[in-house]
């Protein structure tokens, strides 16, 4: 019967049908191909209608495609009736499996992400980057995110992968999560917060980008479903998995259910046993007729028969392990296994016969007491109750009731072993004498129920006492009696045999299931647990039959026939019948299906006796739905006898169908089952013996094509299946030899050879089978599947060497597709790149060098990513054949280097722009532990070694003559006044991290080259002083920057040959030293010159340039450490001759500059030597002035000398304070000063020690002393150089001479020796 829920259409389909039956098959026939516009419900068009629509016969062209159509239209039918027929089989492995299980331990495949997700994902990581989300994140996070969006999400090998359903979210994030690793761990160290912290941050600031603004919550739950649909499905979620499938209607689906009975386990059991029975009797024909498959050798058609037998009895064994009772409370005598001998030979007598005991029944019996009708002879107060006993057991009491109104409902509950039980039910008042000592039985009624009788509550006369006046008493009743599991049927029949029931008499039958495989016929008597006689049905066949004569009783027949033994059974119903013989034919495992005679089913039609009331309806439901199946022509295939067919094919079928339902499913299932596929295509390999290597070999021919057409399919799950193959072909199976078909070992060599190619070609397109290492560990699995495949039988293993052959031609194969692709992309960027521009027309006419110079490096940049991505994603699936992997890189670097070559051939001999494409691809190789020093890279170094000399030789030229002009036109100004005249110097480009050629533009002189323009470049250290401080001269820093912009590219070029980067190194320091030398020279001619013409009296002023000089050696000491030094283990070794000549340099200019302070002084003490004692000049100046002070307030006599050389001393020294930028030169050069001028007054002083001094000298020498000692003290002075003996000498010889000009002048108006605050003021 259909379900209420059957759609509407479906019940038209089904009138259409049944208004069809004179088309429609009969039951039990099968429809041959030339009968399908029959059955195919009138979908062929008619002939009649057609010739009398149209009377002239159609042209060729319509009627072949009139006759094509009829094919297609057959073609679909025949497919439509194959999927039905293996629906049946399918469903029968699901409602009743005994072989598999769902297994729990696969791995739970993720949801695979599809082209809209992907441009969904695009679009949020998009937003994020534009700013358009709230998440907020550092730098380091965006940039990460905008590498993974430029890098992953937007690569076409992704996008591939999307399409071919390769990809899942999980992927997603744990790419990403290997992208920020090398990142994270690359970042500064910050207190307080781990790096491990970071990561997970990061992380899930990646899950919040990537789910966007969808709920999460609603996420878990559609991930939690779909995970559940991934383990354990019900029978009915895997009916509705196979109805896709196979393309079944659920319509279809219904009346199969029904008509198989799908929901009887006793009705599948059976089936399954009558299949086994089925496959041993075609094993038993194959052995007989001798049409054995073709195999590979003669001696394994034996051990074929041998096989068919062994698989049936392990089948057997399963179906044995199976519970007989599910959930029941009764136990089972389990058989030993030897009774299934008896199944194989059936003329053999079974040697484990049943006995009485082995036969054990349980029955749960519920007693239920309603009411007492009848009962007016007692008093309405008097006090009633009932007992009740199944004999043999209890007894129980219930409530107690008053005799007005005697209802109950009182349950019982009992348990016991008879079939047919007595019930035993009493009624009892309360006695009210006094010496009564049981209460008084007013009746009673005895039952014996059975698993038939009604279940509702019935009226039941009583058998009243004597002491009970009431006759017509009646009790209210039910009796529920339950059967149990092991007991499939049951009822009374008339029966006789020749061995048991010698008579013809009636007999209560109970039909037991003792195991999977033995069932018995039992009789019983009333109040007993083990049956009087029992039958055996192992070997009987049952089956209707006519009415015997001469027996009496019974109207139905039926009959159980073995060899040599026949027993008769009768029942007093038709319907009964029928039901016994369904039970029976169960039960015997019969492949014979008794069909019930023609006029008894008259006889039924007609108004014969109807099924007994008694009976479950459920019982007869299967014959309703049978001949429903059959209206509908669904019989044939319901009755179609398994064994006939071809399961080898149809299994294929269902395989191949159910495959290409996985991989159209929302899993990355990477060809693997799901568990509730897997399970119902091991129940179905199992049960109707399909061959294991058929199996994989089917589905690795339907991989093959799978991979072939561009799914992604798991290289393990090939492994898996392919070694099963490999073992079985080989004899080599774990489980012992089996045979082998000549066409499985054909197919197998065969797949082997697909499979080889096609794994050569994944590993050739490892870029793009196998994108960023995905599937996890696919790449190694593909490498360790090609072993296999390369192995000539199972146990040998192929040579090393073979292996390594293969591999190697492939990575060769896959360095020129990679080449070719990432160029081809190079290409496509450049044409973009080009229709971008204003003017398309003229683009493209004429490359450039410059141009093609560009695209080089462009390309060398994707060299390098492709080479980084082999090593961060695929190097580890190579481990095993690392220098195959170092080949491969070099012959990719090979390809790139045709295309370098030629683009540097046609660059100018003068040009220097190449640098940035050696300094690229060394620093890239320099790094690499197998690729530095490579082929290609000592290649590299080849070319660009006579570059990097020729630069250098030009470059050291051109300093030279820089030098040269540079100090001929020197002005030695100040640094800072000529920022403006330095040369044009182009600022930084940030997103540019190679090292730059500096730029020399002089030339040198006598050659006509163009050297290198100056590009963005890292900003120089000196550069801030320049613009902060008082430097050196434009000449000499001109200098140093370019002698450290030099040995910066040099160093920056980071040569990878040792012995030439030292000879660079060498070369540029020794050129270092001799620029600076010739700076050092020039600055102190210049120096020195500067001074002999400057003034020689007190007038004179360090001018600007004299400190730039000094500041220019201090320079050039500054530099020389740095461009001159020499790296020898944990010493620095200076070239010696540039430090000594340096240092010689700045010490005669500190010579220079303190003779030139003593000439001065000279000075001074030369005009005060006119007032020497003695001379005539010195008595006319001292008269005049005394004679001048008398009328006139004349200035102190000599001071306007005196303080003229304080003003010189003190301007100098705060010249050379804040102009020259070495602490170390201003304090020798302070030392020496006062020194030499100390020493100058001491021997002045000392050739006039025998004349006394004029006041007036001794007035000057007073101030010029004093004030002297205190300035140099202020400026550091230390004071064992302050405080000499010569200072000493000068000091005692005033304080004399001050001593005596007071006592003969009467005072030195305010000068003295000693220190006094109102001097210094009057000073100041």
């Amino acid at each position: 019967m259909l379900d209420p829920s059957s759609s509407e259409e479906e019940s038209d389909g089904i009138v259409e049908e049944e208004s069809k039956e004179a088309m429609a098959p009969q039951a039990g026939s099968r429809i041959s191909p030339s009968r399908t516009s029959e059955s195919s419900g009138g979908l062929a068009p008619s002939s009649s209608s057609r010739s009398s629509a149209r009377p002239t016969s159609p042209s060729p062209s319509a009627a072949s495609e009139e006759k094509e159509d009829l094919e297609k239209m057959q073609r679909e039918e025949e497919d439509r009736k194959k999927k039905l027929q293996l629906y049946v089989f399918v469903m029968r492995c699901v409602a009743y499996p005994f072989n598999a299980k769902q297994p729990t331990d696969m791995a739970r495949r993720q949801q695979k992400i599809t082209k809209q997700q992907l441009q969904q994902t695009k679009d949020r990581f998009q937003a994020f980057l534009n700013g358009d989300t709230q998440i907020v994140a550092d730098e380091a996070f965006i940039n990460a995110v905008q590498s993974f969006n430029e890098v992953f999400l937007k690569s076409d090998r992704v996008a591939k992968m999307v399409q071919s359903g390769g990809f899942s979210a999980n992927d997603f994030r744990e790419v990403f999560k290997r992208h920020i690793e090398k990142r994270v761990r690359s970042l500064p160290e910050i207190d307080g917060l781990s790096k491990e912290t970071v990561l997970s941050s990061w992380m899930a600031k990646f899950d919040t980008i990537y789910r966007g603004d969808e709920d999460p919550r609603k996420a878990q739950q559609r991930m939690t479903a779909s995970a559940a649909s991934e383990l354990i499905l019900s029978k009915d979620q895997l009916y509705e998995m196979f109805q896709n499938i196979l393309g079944i209607k659920k319509f279809e689906h219904q009346l199969l259910y029904q008509a198989c009975q799908l929901d009887n386990l006793d009705e599948q059991a059976a089936q399954i046993r009558r299949e086994l029975d089925g496959r041993l009797q075609m094993a038993d024909q194959i052995a007989r007729g001798g049409k054995f498959p073709k195999f590979v050798s003669k001696e394994m058609e034996a051990m074929f028969i041998e096989e068919l037998k062994s698989s049936v009895n392990q089948l057997m064994a399963n179906l044995e392990s199976m519970p007989v009772s599910k959930g029941g409370e009764f136990k089972l005598q389990k058989l030993k296994r030897g009774h299934n001998t008896s199944i194989i030979d059936m003329g053999q007598e079974d040697e484990n016969t049943l006995s009485k005991s082995d036969v054990v029944l349980s029955f749960t019996l519920e007693v239920v007491i309603m009411e007492v009708v009848g009962l007016k002879s007692l008093a309405p107060n008097r006090i009633v109750y009932c007992t009740m006993e199944v004999e043999g057991g209890e007894k129980l009491q219930t409530d107690q009731a008053e005799a007005s109104k005697p209802t109950w409902g009182t349950q019982g509950d009992f348990t016991t072993t008879h079939p047919l039980p007595g019930v035993k039910v009493k009624l009892f008042t309360e006695s009210t004498g006094v010496l009564a000592l049981e209460d008084k039985e007013l009746g009673r009624v005895v039952l014996h129920p059975t698993p038939n009788s009604p279940k509702q509550s019935e009226l039941h006369k009583m058998t009243v006492t004597k002491a009970c006046p009431d006759h017509d008493l009646r009790i209210k009743l039910a009796i529920r009696m339950d059967k149990p599991q092991n007991m499939k049927h049951c009822g009374y029949l008339w029966a006789f045999g020749k061995n048991v029931w010698k008579r013809w008499k009636k007999r209560f039958f109970v039909l037991v299931q003792v195991s999977q495989y033995t069932f018995a016929m039992c009789s019983y008597r009333e109040k007993k647990s083990e049956p009087q006689e029992l039958l055996q049905l192992d070997g009987y066949t049952v089956d209707y039959s006519d009415p015997q004569p001469g027996l009496d009783g019974g109207r139905a027949f039926f009959n159980a026939v073995k060899e040599g033994d026949t027993v008769i059974f009768a029942s007093d119903d038709e319907q009964d019948r029928i039901l016994w013989v369904q039970a029976m034919y169960r039960a015997t495992g019969q492949s014979h299906k008794p069909v019930p005679p023609t006029q008894v089913q008259k006889l039924n039609s007609k108004g014969g006796a109807s099924a007994q009331m008694d009976a479950p309806i459920s019982q007869f439901s299967g014959l309703k739905d049978a001949d429903r199946a059959q209206k509908h022509g669904m019989d044939e295939f319901i009755s179609a006898n398994p064994c006939s067919f071809d399961h080898a094919s149809l299994f294929e079928m269902v395989q191949r169908l159910t495959l290409d339902h996985r991989l159209n499913d929302t899993f990355c299932c990477l060809g693997w089952f799901s568990p509730g596929q897997v399970f119902v295509l091991d129940e179905y390999c199992a049960r109707n013996g399909v061959r294991g290597c058929h199996r994989h070999l089917c589905y690795l021919r339907d991989l093959l094509e799978r991979a072939e057409s561009g799914a992604i399919i798991d290289p393990t799950l090939l492994h898996y299946s392919f070694a099963f193959c490999a073992s079985h072909v080989h004899g080599n199976r774990p489980d012992g030899l089996s045979t082998v078909k000549v066409d499985e070992k054909e197919r197998f060599e065969d797949i082997k050879e697909r499979l080889r190619v096609i794994l050569e070609n994944q590993i050739v397109n490892f870029r793009y089978c196998f994108p960023f290492g995905r599937p996890e560990g696919a790449l190694k699995a593909t490498l360790s599947l090609l072993e296999r495949v390369l192995m000539k039988d199972i146990a040998t293993p192929v040579p090393p060497e073979e292996v390594k052959g293969v591999i190697r031609k492939c990575l060769e194969q896959a360095a020129q597709l990679n080449y070719e692709r990432i160029k081809e992309y190079a290409t496509i960027e450049v044409e973009k790149g080009q229709k971008d521009q204003k003017d398309p027309e003229n683009v493209g006419r004429l490359v450039t060098p410059a141009k093609k110079l560009e695209e080089t490096i462009r390309l060398a940049e994707l060299v390098i990513e492709v080479l980084q991505q082999n090593q961060e994603h695929h190097a580890e699936a190579f481990a095993w054949w690392t220098d195959l992997m170092v080949e491969h890189a070099e012959n990719f670097l090979a390809l790139y280097a045709i295309d370098m070559d030629a683009a540097l051939e046609i660059q100018s001999p003068e040009s220097w722009d190449s640098f940035p494409l050696f300094q690229l691809l060394n620093d890239f190789l320099r790094t690499d532990y197998h690729l530095c020093n490579g082929k290609f890279h000592k290649h590299l170094q080849d070319l660009y070694a006579p570059l990097v000399v020729r630069y250098v030789d030009l470059m050291e030229s051109s300093i030279a003559q820089s030098i040269h002009k540079g100090f001929e036109r020197e002005s030695w100004e100040p640094v800072k006044s000529l920022t403006s005249n330095l040369p044009n110097v182009n600022l930084p480009n940030v997103n540019l991290q190679i090292p730059k050629v500096p730029n020399l533009p002089v030339p040198v002189a006598g050659l006509s080259v163009n050297l290198p323009q100056m590009p963005s470049f890292s900003t120089p250290s000196w550069m801030a002083a320049i613009y902060d401080s008082d430097n050196g001269s434009g000449t000499s820093e001109d200098l140093f920057w370019k002698l450290e912009a030099l040995q910066t590219f040099i160093r920056d070029l980071h040569w990878p040959e040792e012995e030439f980067a030292k000879h660079l190194e060498s070369r540029i320091q020794l050129m270092s030293s001799n620029m600076i030398e010739n700076c050092v020279k020039r600055t102190r001619m210049a120096f020195e010159s500067k001074l002999t013409k400057s003034s020689k009296s007190t007038d004179f002023r360090i001018s600007p340039t004299l400190c730039t000089m000094f500041n220019v050696m201090v320079d050039a000491k500054d530099q020389s450490a740095k461009l001159c030094a020499m790296e020898m283990g944990q010493e620095k070794q200076y070239h010696t001759q540039i430090d000594e000549l340096i240092e010689e340099s700045v010490k005669d200019m500190i010579q220079f500059l303190v003779a030139k302070f003593v000439v001065i002084l000279e000075s001074v003490l030369a005009k005060i030597s006119r007032y020497d004692e003695g001379t005539l000049f010195s008595s006319f100046l001292s008269f005049t002035v005394k004679a001048a002070s008398k009328y006139v307030d004349v200035p102190k006599p000599g001071m306007d000398v005196a303080d003229g050389y304080v003003t010189f001393v003190r301007h100098s020294q705060d010249i050379l304070r804040d102009k020259v930028n070495e602490e170390v030169y201003i304090e020798r050069l302070f030392d020496q000063w006062y020194t030499a001028t100390m020493n100058l007054l001491g021997t002045w002083l000392t050739e006039r020690m025998e004349q006394q001094l004029h006041v007036y000298q001794l007035k000057i020498l007073i101030r010029i002393t004093k004030k002297k000692y205190r300035d140099f003290r202020l400026q550091g002075v230390l004071d064992s150089t302050l405080n000499s003996k010569m200072y000493d000498t000068v000091r005692n010889r005033l304080t004399i001479e001050e001593a005596t000009a007071s006592v003969r002048e009467g005072g030195m108006q305010g000068i003295s020796m000693k220190d006094s605050d109102e001097e210094d003021e009057d000073d100041d």
